[in-house]
């Protein structure tokens, strides 16, 4: 552990507490993410997001005299590119096309998935115990996303793309759950900035390649070149991509995964409560519903 590191981990910056406050980054840049999502296609708009936190993060080591090249064998540097090109790359991609289609706090219940993929996974790969009541926990927010579902569909006027945006939805907190059970035994030993800088790299690597290949490149890439499409995408990246990324990776590392996923997840009820009050989106018995089911099985999942 460096000696910065130490620092935080002894002071009040706990797992925990990183995590926590990783959910509310994460979802007040959801909200800014949302409005940039009404001009900017989502490739580039994740494209822009993990640019900007590139250079945050660069630049913080920089300021921190942190080495950009420390001595590991390429397997390691590999491992983190490609946790970064699932997570930063495909996932987030996944996120904000399901955004999207179904709104800030119709994705809120959607992100309940997260810990059950987490869980499951690192009970799997991790050996993390799994209890008879955190297997009910899972299996509510399971249900929690079907009622969502379900409940769309017995609407007169059903918004369209809801059907797709729930598998984006799902997607993402799949591919995301993946990229970082893969990464968390070398987390536990490596540098937090070094781990997120890597991991962003891996993330732009598959986003140039898919742009670069991707037949309405430049259509994605004309929306960029008005300044007044930037004002969100700046804020949002700060706190979303560059602080959030920080605390959602130091809350995996200084405690288990299974309790910092968790934790993270309260970033569902900031989603939800942000989306009516600064998005004003409509609540419905549907939403209510899904969400308590989804909080609720997160409960289960994370003090049981």
């Amino acid at each position: 552990m460096t000696p910065v590191d130490s620092l935080l981990h002894h002071l009040f910056f706990t797992g925990e507490f990183l995590a926590l406050i990783s959910a509310i980054l994460w979802a007040s840049a959801i909200i800014l993410f949302r409005l940039s999502g009404k001009t900017i296609h989502p490739l580039g708009l994740n494209l822009s997001k993990n640019t900007i936190s590139f250079i945050l993060v660069g630049l913080t080591m920089l300021f921190l005299g942190k080495n950009f090249w420390l001595p590991l064998p390429p397997s390691d540097y590999l491992l983190f590119l490609l946790s970064g090109l699932i997570g930063l790359g495909l996932s987030d991609t996944l996120l904000f096309a399901g955004l999207n289609r179904l709104g800030a706090s119709r994705l809120a219940i959607i992100n309940c998935s997260y810990s059950p993929f987490m869980i499951i996974l690192s009970v799997i790969f991790l050996q993390e115990r799994l209890t008879i009541i955190q297997i009910m926990g899972v299996l509510l927010i399971i249900i929690s996303v079907w009622i969502l579902s379900a409940r769309e569909k017995t609407q007169a006027k059903v918004p369209p793309k809801v059907t797709s945006g729930i598998i984006f939805g799902l997607s993402a907190m799949m591919t995301q759950a993946i990229s970082i059970v893969m990464i968390k035994p070398s987390l536990n030993q490596l540098p937090l900035l070094w781990s997120t800088e890597l991991r962003t790299l891996g993330g732009l690597i598959f986003l140039g390649l898919v742009f670069l290949f991707h037949p309405l490149h430049r259509e994605i890439i004309r929306p960029l070149q008005e300044l007044k499409n930037w004002k969100y995408i700046c804020l949002a990246s700060f706190l979303g991509s560059y602080l959030a990324i920080i605390a959602w990776l130091g809350g995996m590392k200084y405690t288990l995964v299974s309790i910092a996923a968790a934790l993270s997840q309260t970033n569902i009820i900031f989603i939800f409560i942000f989306g009516v009050i600064f998005l004003h989106e409509k609540i419905t018995s549907g939403k209510i519903l899904a969400f308590l089911g989804g909080i609720a099985g997160s409960a289960l999942v994370t003090f049981f």
